[in-house]
């Protein structure tokens, strides 16, 4: 049991070496993502980015991300999720800091390549922060969030430097696959076939299906499809009276039986299950 699961905390630390990665995958949660060492392609809304180890990622919930990892190399990463409205109930008076989510609104989805004083500040925090998650008692609860808390206060003193607003540089082929997910975001509510992005994106369709393959490692299709599904969760967590059939014509499904198996297929759930669990959440 951890401390999430014995105080009902809406935080988790987790330090992860899995050469398995999550599918494209999105959360309500705000996440704190911190690259330590592997060879990772990062699929982050629709930008991709070559990770280094000390990469730093700040994301706001619900956007689409998933990393391509070269399975030759061990993957290791840090990650924290959090309610972002528990942060800001913790940073209440005494607490003088205004804006302490503003990182991850300002910041969201670009990695942040921490300088090596920054990297030896932030590493030991994490670390601390993990080994704490898996305990039980109240001491370590206490220890938690009071690190939890200098993690937000260090995440906020970083933004605020200049190497924090660095710009990545992409390759000609990620380029090309940067517009296809472009247009796809631009698109996915409508009927997309490839012929459409050939022709608008003046690229030949077998060339597309190929770079897009071997860029993400998931085809362009599957990434429409969870594009759609991400979309539906967004809706029926804005609006849980929405009917799902209503929800499938949204966001680009012409049956609501395939919107219905595809749904389940991406989140293991069906539309009304997830439906209901919003609903009782609110």
């Amino acid at each position: 049991m951890t401390l999430r699961e014995q105080f009902q905390l809406p935080i988790e630390a987790l330090y992860n070496t899995s050469k398995i990665p999550a599918d494209f995958h999105s959360h309500l949660d705000y996440e704190i993502y911190y690259f330590r060492s592997g060879k990772c392609t990062y699929l982050l809304g629709d930008k991709i980015y070559e990770l280094a180890p000390g990469d730093l990622i700040l994301m706001n919930g619900m956007t689409l991300h998933y990393p391509k990892v070269d399975p030759r190399f061990e993957y290791c990463r840090n990650i924290v999720h959090f309610s972002s409205s528990f942060a800001l109930e913790l940073f209440r008076p005494p607490y003088s800091t205004v804006g302490i989510l503003t990182p991850f609104e300002e910041l969201r989805n670009v990695p942040i390549p921490l300088e090596p004083g920054d990297r030896e500040r932030l590493e030991p925090l994490l670390d601390r922060l993990c080994l704490l998650y898996e305990r039980r008692d109240s001491l370590s609860h206490d220890l938690f969030l009071s690190g939890f808390s200098e993690l937000l206060l260090l995440i906020k003193e970083i933004s605020n430097k200049p190497y924090a607003k660095h710009t990545f540089p992409v390759s000609a082929k990620q380029a090309n696959v940067q517009r296809m997910i472009s247009y796809v975001e631009s698109h996915f509510t409508e009927d997309i076939t490839l012929e459409d992005l050939a022709r608008d994106l003046h690229l030949n369709k077998f060339y597309m299906v190929k770079l897009f393959k071997e860029t993400t490692g998931i085809t362009l299709f599957h990434y429409l499809y969870q594009r759609r599904i991400n979309q539906a969760k967004v809706l029926f967590a804005m609006d849980p009276e929405h009917s799902v059939t209503a929800i499938a014509y949204e966001v680009g499904f012409k049956h609501g039986s395939h919107f219905s198996k595809t749904f389940k297929k991406y989140t293991g759930v069906s539309p009304e299950s997830f439906r209901k669990r919003v609903q009782s959440n609110n």
